[in-house]
């Protein structure tokens, strides 16, 4: 279940990093956007009301923090229940903005995706699937450059020996898998519990890299997010994504979105290592690493398949950007490969992005998703934050 967390859980390595974010502030009974410096919590609603206009914003980000009041140390917002503390408490550092992703653009786990599909959902068929396509495929699709002459040659072999797939198409075709993931202010927080649909039986995290990206495509900086994944559902058919990704807690981002400056920029996040860890109330305990270096496409192609002349987005957005990622490990049966238990403890990090750390419940009884776009117009509105 929930326990404490300390700060020093969740914060980044680097004590000189550009954290912003959200809190619920008591104060105010509402969400308030915050800058995060050491551990003392500063409001920024004076350069915009939400994280989605602070990262439109032209200018830079001010580097001088003392203009901005401080509300409390983070410690107030963290307590015996995770994310709830005596002064509030600690939410998704998105709001506005939708929450994109970009699926199938690991190798490792395209092919996974793969044996999804041919098992249509039976986690019991998953072994001798994995073996199979082992034989076939090989290590023929390791250096294959998606969208690339040599990509279009090994489609043609794969069409004829009849392994292709529609994962295959957007891992190693020219158009990349973009689907939305979460719409906005639905994400949850460090700290909070995040929502299995109950109709599932084989699900997993997914450890990913999450872009915050601007009205204008500039990528301003990053954070962490757990893509909750539904194998089964999506298993059975592709067209049942949105009700294997979309459902209440099913999508975690945070604890913070780090901004990009001369100590943290987009290079940093292309060498980047995502760990996951889960720790069973069972027992059972599973680590994973999420190589950003082994990554299929370029991070700007990605941000650029999402954001161009046909499709834009005024309050920005996050793009969670895949995972190598995908659990093999047998937890109960053999052959069953890995599914999450109830009060699953999920930790995601980086020593450049701190920690996310959540629960696993499902998702028709951890706490409802009620705070909306209109609740937080009308609180903003009597705050006088709206001009």
């Amino acid at each position: 279940m929930q326990r404490r967390i300390k700060p020093a859980d969740i914060l980044p390595d680097d004590v000189d990093a550009t954290l912003v974010g959200r809190v619920w502030l008591n104060a105010v009974s509402g969400p308030c956007p915050v800058l995060v410096k050491g551990q003392v919590v500063r409001d920024i609603s004076a350069l915009g009301p939400t994280i989605s206009s602070i990262l439109n914003l032209e200018q830079r980000f001010p580097e001088d923090a003392s203009p901005f009041p401080i509300i409390g140390e983070l410690d107030d917002f963290l307590s015996e229940k995770g994310n709830v503390g005596s002064r509030g408490s600690l939410l998704a550092p998105n709001d506005l903005q939708i929450v994109k992703a970009a699926g199938v653009t690991f190798v490792d786990s395209m092919l996974e995706r793969v044996i999804e599909e041919r098992a249509k959902g039976d986690p019991a068929l998953a072994d001798a699937i994995r073996n199979e396509l082992k034989l076939a495929l090989g290590d023929q699709l390791s250096s294959v450059v998606p969208g690339s002459e040599a990509a279009q040659k090994v489609k043609a072999v794969l069409q004829a020996s009849g392994h292709w797939s529609q994962y295959l198409e957007v891992g190693i075709g020219p158009d990349a898998e973009i689907f939305t993931k979460a719409p906005p202010m639905s994400s949850v927080g460090c700290g909070a519990m995040i929502g299995i649909n109950p109709i599932s039986s084989w699900n997993n995290p997914e450890p990913e890299v999450v872009l915050a990206v601007n009205a204008r495509g500039e990528i301003k900086g990053a954070t962490l997010g757990n893509d909750v994944n539904l194998r089964d559902l999506e298993g059975r058919s592709a067209l049942l994504l949105s009700k294997a990704k979309d459902n209440n807690g099913a999508c975690a981002v945070g604890p913070f979105i780090r901004l990009f400056d001369h100590g943290f920029t987009l290079a940093t996040v292309e060498k980047m290592a995502v760990r996951l860890q889960v720790l069973g109330e069972d027992g059972f305990v599973l680590n994973g690493t999420n190589d950003m270096s082994r990554i299929s496409r370029p991070l700007t192609d990605l941000v650029h398949q999402t954001i161009n002349t046909s499709h834009q987005y005024p309050d920005g957005f996050l793009l969670f950007l895949g995972t190598m990622f995908a659990p093999v490990q047998d937890r109960t049966e053999q052959g069953l490969g890995f599914t999450h238990q109830l009060n699953d403890e999920v930790r995601i990090s980086s020593s450049s992005l701190g920690t996310l750390l959540n629960w696993v419940g499902t998702s028709d009884r951890i706490p409802p998703w009620s705070f909306g776009i209109g609740d937080l117009m009308t609180n903003l509105a009597k705050r006088g934050l709206l001009q």
